[in-house]
């Protein structure tokens, strides 16, 4: 490579090695030496972007899996319904760079339950991801009868979905079909939807349409 290579693509071709070393070995399979053998880069040059540890190296692969994994998801329907299929199906592994990208997620998720720092940086995504899935849902079930409390545990259950998507797929040697994670949200978002009623203001809007109109006058 280079010497006059950009920084950013330096750091960037270091995160990838870190990434294929923990899909092939393993999170605690990582070391400046592994990575040096992947990038080809000596390990002077890997200090010199992320001093003298390999703590920084893995604190940046964690947020350039956070960033791609956000990325994904940059086209969106204007149905809400459909934008939570869109979302969970962007979000779940359906090609192989994102199978291993992650499955070095999911072992950086599992080695945070140990490390009070990387936990921090987990919680985080989590906790972004969770609001993210309780407002779409809020908006997909803007018409129906749903007090804040089920709401509440439907957001939970869409994310234990894509949970198990994700944890799935990291123990699986092939990425899932986009297919398959689009009919089984829209199958799931049909039967939330159909367990509760149409709220009020719902019933009030329809039957002002002129469709409902049209409809009395015929029975009048």
């Amino acid at each position: 490579m280079s010497k006059r290579a950009n920084p950013d693509v330096r750091r960037e071709q270091v995160a990838d090695a870190v990434i294929e070393e923990i899909a092939a070995h393993g999170i605690r399979s990582v070391t400046l030496a592994r990575i040096s053998a992947r990038t080809g880069l000596a390990i002077g040059s890997i200090r010199h972007y992320f001093g003298d540890t390999v703590r920084e190296v893995m604190r940046f692969t964690l947020g350039v899996l956070m960033q791609r994994a956000a990325r994904r998801a940059a086209t969106m329907s204007d149905d809400p319904v459909a934008r939570i299929v869109d979302v969970i199906a962007f979000t779940a592994p359906t090609s192989e760079q994102e199978r291993r990208e992650n499955i070095a997620l999911v072992e950086y998720r599992v080695m945070a339950r140990t490390d009070a720092e990387l936990a921090a940086d987990i919680a985080a995504m989590s906790l972004a991801g969770a609001e993210v899935i309780r407002s779409l849902l809020r908006d997909a079930l803007a018409d129906r009868a749903i007090d804040e409390e089920a709401l509440h545990r439907e957001a939970l259950l869409l994310v234990a979905l894509i949970e198990g998507f994700s944890f799935s797929s990291a123990l699986f040697s092939a990425p899932l079909h986009e297919a398959d994670v689009r009919a089984v949200v829209t199958a799931t978002m049909q039967r939330l939807r159909d367990a509760y009623p149409p709220s009020e203001k719902a019933v009030e809007g329809a039957a002002g349409t002129p469709e409902a109109a049209e409809e009395s006058r015929s029975y009048s």
